[in-house]
């Protein structure tokens, strides 16, 4: 076996969705923050997201989280998100699995019952609090970035389906939610396939007809994901979530971002007050508990929240990648047959 280049990283899942933490073989990215790191990934280097997410080591089902000193001193780790089509700011569901593994792996000193410490990323400083017991990590509570509503009921026409309305929220980044009964289906396991084939319509609607833009930052300026909406029926104060990622699959987990940016809707809408306890639901039935914890407002003027979050996340694997200087697929391939027929196949 001849490797020249070896990534050590830790198999993780958050309530279902995976995201798997490299802990080996990166010493930092290029940039003097943390938004030009992830910006660096983007547009000039994108080796990285391709060698752990595209097979034969990765699939289009998971995320990748790259570990890299803090930019911030208030923290103690910084980290981006890796998905298939891009790096992103922030994802609800990957920061407790980078939590759980920096203490679970003592990275980060364990204290019990309960670790506390702050996070660096794109989307800025994230607080997290972790129950500890017996060396394991029992759940992760985040409180996630300013998140807030965009646009409240708005009507867009999409193509075979005709006119759907819908709202946007940024947690992180921005989400256009759509109640799943305005289309006749369930947000369920079984109805995954249709739920991604639908949300294609609908984002090409969303993206033609509304434009978004973070009053503070100027990269957040685009739609990043559709989330299907519902709630449990059976449940009092459970929300059922069903987001949608490139390059077409149904998030496993109830989506913190996704999460975050439909309390800031709800808020708006007076549906959720500060300081009520609800349960975000994903397909699969993994559960985040949620809180308004404050109330604030951005440099337009506009309402803000900070939501909090609650999840548990399961280590079931230690991984060592390699490249060998003979293999012809070196930096991974994607095909159409598993990953959609829009994406490009290597």
């Amino acid at each position: 076996m001849q490797w020249s280049k070896i990534l050590t990283l830790y198999g993780v899942h958050a309530e279902g969705e995976v995201g798997r933490v490299i802990t080996g073989g990166v010493i930092d990215i290029p940039g003097k923050t943390m938004l030009d790191k992830m910006r660096y990934i983007n547009e000039e280097n994108d080796w990285l997201k391709r060698f752990t997410l595209y097979e034969p080591r990765g699939s289009a089902q998971m995320s990748a989280n790259v570990l890299v000193p803090p930019v911030n001193e208030e923290a103690v780790a910084g980290f981006i998100v890796l998905q298939p089509d891009q790096a992103h700011a922030l994802s609800g569901s990957n920061t407790m699995c980078v939590t759980t593994v920096l203490l679970e792996t003592g990275m980060v000193p364990m204290k019990e019952p309960f670790t506390e410490f702050k996070l660096d990323t794109p989307a800025g400083l994230i607080p997290v609090k972790a129950e500890c017991k017996g060396g394991k990590v029992l759940n992760v509570t985040i409180d996630v970035c300013p998140s807030f509503a965009e646009c409240l009921d708005t009507e867009i026409t999409v193509e075979d389906i005709g006119n759907i309305t819908v709202d946007i929220g940024f947690g992180g980044c921005y989400f256009c939610m759509v109640d799943v009964k305005q289309l006749g289906f369930e947000i369920s396991p079984q109805n995954a396939r249709k739920m991604v084939e639908v949300a294609k319509k609908l984002k090409k609607a969303a993206d033609e007809q509304i434009k978004v833009q973070h009053p503070e930052e100027p990269l957040f300026n685009h739609i990043e994901y559709m989330m299907y909406t519902d709630v449990n029926g059976d449940e009092a104060h459970v929300y059922k979530n069903g987001t949608i990622i490139y390059p077409g699959r149904v998030d496993r987990s109830p989506c913190g971002t996704g999460s975050s940016s439909r309390m800031a809707v709800m808020h708006a809408k007076k549906e959720l007050k500060c300081g009520e306890t609800v349960w975000m639901e994903s397909t699969i039935g993994g559960r985040f508990k949620a809180e308004i914890v404050e109330e604030l407002e951005l440099c337009d003027g506009r309402k803000a929240i900070i939501p909090r979050l609650s999840g548990r996340c399961w280590i079931y694997a230690i991984e060592h990648f390699g490249v060998d200087p003979s293999d012809p697929f070196q930096t991974g391939y994607v095909m159409a047959d598993t990953w959609g027929p829009d994406v490009e196949t290597i």
